[in-house]
C-alpha cells in the first residue's frame, strides 16, 4: 500500500485493501456487528438531558465528569496524564459522515477539551486531533432504500450510532488524546469484505504506526466462523501490533455466555446451543472487555459512592458500586488454548480450564447506568433505529453494551502510553501479573463480586466471582492506580 496524504478537511485516504491468504470462503466469514447493545433517545436537541428525565426513563446517564470520577482519573490529569501525544484508533464500518459535528456538539456540552477537526474548531499547536481513516471509500451513513434488493444487513445508522459512541467516550476519557477514526465501507459477508478488511485496515494503521491502541467494538461468535482456520488467517493485524507496541483491544459482545450464528443471511440468527465467546476479543493478543452495570453518583465530579435507584440491578445491589452486566460475553474459547498469562489468577478466581477465558476486564456497558452520547441521524431514514416504536432522531442517546466499555479504556491505555512514553503492547501479561499481587490487586482494581451473564435462559451463562471471572474479568480500573503500575509492570517485562 502507498503511504496516506493528510487533506485538509483532516479527512485520510487509503488505497484499497486486499487479503494476503488469497480467495476466501463465503462461507467462512460471519456477519460483522457492533456491539452497541442497549440505546435509549433521552432529549432531542443540542441540550443534554437532565437526571430527572434520564430517571423518568428509568436510567441513570453519565457525563464524562462523572465517568472520571467512578474510576478515579482525577490524580491522573492533576499530573498532566491525559494522553497527550498519543492516536487511539477507533476502527468502524462505515463511519459517520456527521461526526466532526456530533463531537463538537458533545465537547461544548461538557466542557471536554476541543479537538483539531472537530466543526467549528480553529486548530492550535498542541491541541489534539480528530481525523477519519477511509478504507476503500466512504459511502454516506443513511438507510437503504425500503425497496433495495440488498441483503438488509448493512445497518449504517446503526454503525453511525457505534461511531459516536466510540468517538465521543474514548476522547472524554482521553481528552488529549488523538482519535483515528477508521472505518471500511462494509460490514457484508462476502468475499474480501466485512472481517477481512477491517483486519486489513488495523494491518495498515500499525504497518504505518498511526496509533498506539486499537479498539474494536464488533464481535462475532466463534461458532460463526466457518472453522478455526478462517479465524486465523484474520489475526495478522494482532501478531504485528504486539510486536510494534500496539495495544488492541476488543469489546466481549452483548449476548452474555451465549452465541448466534447467522446462516443463511437475511434470515435471521441461530443460537448456538452451547456457551460461546466473541472473537475478536477471545484472541489472546487481544484484551477483550466485559461490562458492568456502574451504580454510582451520575452527578458526582469526584469520589466512588454507591448509590441505589435505578435501575433495578443498582436498587437491588444498594452497597455495590457495580455489578456484573447480564449481557457482558463471556466464557471461554473453543478456539484458543488457555494463554500463559491466565495460569495464575487472584485468589477466589473462577477456574480457567485448558482454554482461553474472556474477558480480560470489564467497564460500565449498561443502558441502564451508561453514557450519554450525541449523534445526528439521517433525515431519511434511521435504518432500524426505534425509539419507543417511532424512528429515532438527532439528539442524546444514553447508550450501553461493551462497545461502550471497549474505547472507554482505549482512553485509559492510551493514558498509560503517554506515562511510558510511548506504545505498552499486548498489556495482558501484566495486567494478570498485577493482579497475581493480593495486595497491587486490592488497590488497583474494583473487583466485582455480584451478578451473573446468563442472558439466554437456554444457555447456562456463569457467575460474578471475588478475583477473575467470566463475565468482568479481572474487574474495573482505579486508573490513578492501575495505568502506573501497569507500565511498570510491561516495562520490567
Amino acid at each position: 500500500m502507498s503511504s496516506l496524504a493528510l487533506a485538509a478537511s483532516g479527512v485520510l485516504a487509503a488505497p484499497a485493501v486486499t487479503t494476503a491468504s488469497g480467495p476466501i470462503s463465503l462461507a467462512a466469514y460471519p456477519e460483522l456487528r457492533p456491539t452497541v447493545a442497549e440505546y435509549a433517545q433521552v432529549t432531542a436537541g443540542e441540550v443534554p438531558p437532565t437526571q430527572a428525565q434520564c430517571a423518568a426513563a428509568g436510567r441513570r446517564c453519565f457525563a464524562p465528569q462523572a465517568i472520571r470520577a467512578a474510576y478515579n482519573l482525577g490524580p491522573l490529569y492533576a499530573d498532566g496524564f491525559d494522553g497527550r501525544g498519543q492516536t487511539i484508533a477507533v476502527v468502524d464500518s462505515y463511519g459517520s459522515d456527521t461526526m466532526a459535528h456530533d463531537l463538537h456538539v458533545f465537547d461544548q456540552a461538557f466542557g471536554v477539551q476541543p479537538m483539531c477537526g472537530e466543526e467549528g474548531v480553529t486548530c492550535a499547536p498542541g491541541m489534539p486531533t480528530f481525523s477519519t481513516l477511509h478504507v476503500q471509500g466512504s459511502p454516506d451513513t443513511k438507510a437503504p432504500p425500503a425497496t433495495g434488493k440488498g441483503t438488509g444487513q448493512e445497518d449504517r445508522s446503526a454503525w453511525a450510532l457505534e461511531v459516536a459512541l466510540d468517538v465521543e467516550t474514548a476522547h472524554a476519557m482521553a481528552p488529549n488524546a488523538n482519535i483515528l477514526l477508521v472505518s471500511t465501507p462494509t460490514a457484508e459477508t462476502l468475499g474480501v469484505q466485512g472481517f477481512p478488511a477491517m483486519m486489513n485496515a488495523e494491518q495498515y494503521v500499525v504497518d504505518h504506526h498511526l496509533a498506539t491502541v486499537i479498539s474494536q467494538s464488533f464481535a462475532s461468535a466463534e461458532g460463526a466462523f466457518g472453522s478455526a482456520q478462517s479465524i486465523e488467517h484474520l489475526r495478522h493485524a494482532f501478531k504485528s501490533a504486539a510486536e510494534n507496541g500496539v495495544t488492541v483491544l476488543g469489546s466481549s459482545g452483548d449476548d452474555g455466555s451465549s452465541g448466534s450464528k447467522k446462516t443463511p443471511v437475511k434470515d435471521g440468527g441461530t443460537t448456538l446451543p452451547d456457551p460461546a465467546v466473541e472473537w475478536p476479543a477471545s484472541d489472546p493478543l487481544v484484551t477483550g472487555v466485559g461490562g458492568t452495570y456502574l451504580c454510582t453518583d451520575p452527578d458526582a465530579t469526584g469520589g466512588r459512592t454507591a448509590t441505589g435507584g435505578a435501575p433495578a440491578k443498582c436498587a437491588a445491589s444498594p452497597g455495590a458500586a457495580e455489578v456484573g452486566w447480564t449481557f457482558s460475553g463471556g466464557g471461554f474459547s473453543q478456539v484458543f488454548d488457555r494463554p500463559a498469562y491466565q495460569n495464575s489468577l487472584p485468589a477466589g478466581s473462577t477456574a480457567v480450564g485448558a482454554k482461553r477465558g474472556v474477558p480480560d476486564i470489564a467497564l460500565q456497558a449498561s443502558a441502564g447506568t451508561g453514557a450519554l452520547v450525541y449523534v445526528s441521524l439521517p433525515p431519511d431514514g434511521q435504518g432500524g433505529l426505534d425509539c419507543g416504536g417511532t424512528p429515532c432522531s438527532t439528539g442524546w442517546y444514553d447508550i450501553g453494551g461493551t462497545s461502550l466499555a471497549c474505547p472507554e479504556w482505549a482512553g485509559l491505555v492510551s493514558i498509560a502510553d503517554q506515562i511510558n512514553g510511548g506504545g505498552l503492547g499486548l498489556i495482558n501479561p501484566a495486567l494478570y501479573k498485577i493482579a497475581g499481587d493480593p495486595g497491587t490487586y486490592a488497590a488497583d482494581f474494583y473487583d466485582i463480586t455480584l451478578g451473573n451473564n446468563t442472558a439466554d435462559p437456554s444457555v447456562p451463562g456463569y457467575p460474578v466471582t471475588t478475583g477473575w471471572d467470566p463475565v468482568t474479568g479481572l474487574g474495573t480500573p482505579n486508573a490513578a492506580k492501575l495505568l502506573p503500575d501497569l507500565v511498570a509492570a510491561v516495562r520490567a517485562g
